[in-house]
Order: structure tokens, then C-alpha cells, then sequence
């Protein structure tokens, strides 16, 4: 079974002011603690869609396939079209984002083990019954992800298709934290 990986790391970082995903935790950039999170050989193919010329450098080195995001003020929408379009013939997608600096590969594996035990269903992490990201959707539901506009993302399939969703608990709540701003 193929499972993509579509990393969107093309956001302006308004609320941080500036690009935030070059900012340093713990000494490493956050969209670098992001591919050390989601390796490339867990998945087919492992995409990182941005605007940034130097993550999309980073991201080759890295074993990516990097996608320029020419129209990243369209929203989020634009980077998922774009990560689909170079991942149709895998049989589910994973979307994450580059500000989960706690985000763990052993969770990323149980979520990719819940999506091989049910891949007709969209697979989330969370913390006690909470959704977080990063999240797995079925390639049958690739269509309305698709369709999707501006900053509208995967939060809108999910809740047109409740009744899909199953989550995967990880063992620490600081995993699914983002980074919205500099504090």
C-alpha cells in the first residue's frame, strides 16, 4: 500500500511575523525537525510543497520531491492541490505542516499502521478524543480535497465525512502543539 506524504510548508507565518518555519527550536529549524519527524522512506511519494527556495533545497537534500508554490496567497487549499497532484496513485495521503516541533516518528508510524488496517477511513492523531494533525485521508475522497479553495483545508472533507474518522492517541500532548507565534 502507497502512502503519501504532503508536507505544506509554504504559509507566510503572519500571526508569527515573518517566516516561522526557519525559526530555531532547540537549535533546528522548524521545517527540519518536521522532515526528521516524517522520513521520506516511510512513504510514496514523500512531497514538501512550498514558496521558500531554501526549504525546497533542503527538502531535495532530504530525499523529498520539492514543489514550488507559485500561488501560496491562494491559502492552504493551493498546497494541497498541488501535494495531490504529485501523490494520485498512492492509495492514501498524509498532510502535515512544518510547526509541530514535538511531532514524533513513532506516532507517524501508528498512524500509518491505523490507515493499512483501515485505509477507506481518514486517520487522525490526537490527544485524548481531540484531533490533531498530522492527518491520513483515503484516495477515494483525493476528489473534494481537490475542489478545495483558499485557506479551506482538510478540516473541511473531515467534517462533511464524520463518520470516517478514526484517531490514533499519541502519548504526549505536546506533539500536536503548533507554533503560532515567537512566545
Amino acid at each position: 500500500m502507497k502512502i503519501a506524504c504532503i508536507l505544506l510548508a509554504s504559509g507566510f507565518g503572519r500571526r508569527y511575523s515573518g517566516n516561522k518555519l526557519l525559526a530555531l527550536w532547540e537549535g533546528v529549524p522548524l521545517y527540519r525537525r518536521a522532515f526528521a519527524a516524517l522520513p521520506p522512506a516511510l512513504f510514496s511519494p514523500a512531497v514538501v510543497t512550498s514558496q521558500y527556495g531554501q526549504i525546497l533545497v533542503d527538502a531535495a537534500k532530504a530525499g523529498y520531491l520539492p514543489i514550488q508554490n507559485c500561488h501560496p496567497w491562494e491559502g492552504v487549499a493551493a498546497g494541497i492541490r498541488l501535494g495531490l497532484q504529485a501523490a494520485w496513485r498512492s492509495d492514501g495521503a498524509l498532510f502535515a505542516v512544518c510547526d509541530q516541533p514535538n511531532l514524533t516518528t513513532d506516532s507517524i508510524i501508528k498512524l500509518l499502521n491505523a490507515f493499512q488496517e483501515s485505509p477507506d477511513r481518514i486517520h487522525a492523531l490526537a490527544w485524548r478524543g481531540k484531533k490533531g494533525n498530522p492527518v491520513i485521508f483515503p484516495k477515494a475522497l483525493y476528489p473534494e480535497l481537490m475542489a478545495l479553495s483558499g485557506d479551506t483545508g482538510g478540516s473541511a472533507v473531515i467534517r462533511a465525512h464524520r463518520d470516517l474518522l478514526t484517531l490514533t492517541e499519541v502519548s504526549d500532548p505536546a506533539e500536536l502543539v503548533d507554533v503560532d507565534t515567537p512566545d
